[in-house]
């Protein structure tokens, strides 16, 4: 019996589900979808100014609601927040911290202004995202995180690529969960 290739068997894993889950309940998204607010005051990206939250972060036109602390309750997001959460907290951060990708963060990203635009990011960081986890190989996979991701520095680097793709599987259910809800809830 062969030893299995946990590298791809990895980014099986995650493929796998992205191309026959994830990106098709994201095909169409609409801008009003994207914008869309199911409670007042939910926490999103809009344009430069006009939000509420204690921080806007960004560096264009359009900035993304959040703080420091985490707010408790925590407050409800829109489809935009949580594209932009997965884009640059979950992606973006790591495929610079690991991967070669400029540095970014919540306050230095360019978000986007419409769904369209947000999907092709989502693509772009998904993409670098699995190039990197192949180029790692076996012997990637079992080295530590490293200093990018703090107190997890010591953990394999395999421990943060399933993390990963547990907060893609996780973050991109709730962006479908709301599609459902705004086609039910706006008609």
């Amino acid at each position: 019996m062969n030893a299995a290739d946990w590298n791809s068997q990895l980014r099986f894993q995650i493929s796998r589900h992205w191309d026959n889950q994830i990106r098709p309940r994201l095909a169409g998204l609409t801008d009003a979808e994207y914008f869309w607010q199911p409670v007042p005051g939910a926490w999103t990206v809009h344009p430069r100014g006009e939000g509420t939250a204690p921080i806007e972060g960004g560096s264009g036109d359009f900035t993304i609601d959040f703080d420091f602390t985490a707010p408790s309750p925590a407050p409800v997001t829109t489809i935009a927040w949580r594209l932009g959460h997965v884009i640059v907290g979950v992606l973006a951060m790591r495929n610079a911290g690991h991967f070669g990708r400029e540095q970014v963060d919540y306050t230095t990203f360019d978000y986007a202004g419409t769904a369209r635009e947000a999907l092709a990011q989502l693509d772009a960081e998904y993409a670098a995202w699995l190039t990197g986890v192949e180029g790692l190989g076996e012997d990637g996979l079992a080295a530590p995180s490293g200093p990018a991701e703090g107190p997890w520095a010591d953990y394999p680097m395999s421990t943060l690529v399933l993390h990963i793709h547990r907060e893609l599987i996780h973050h991109l259910a709730e962006v479908a969960l709301l599609r459902d809800l705004h086609a039910h809830v706006t008609r």
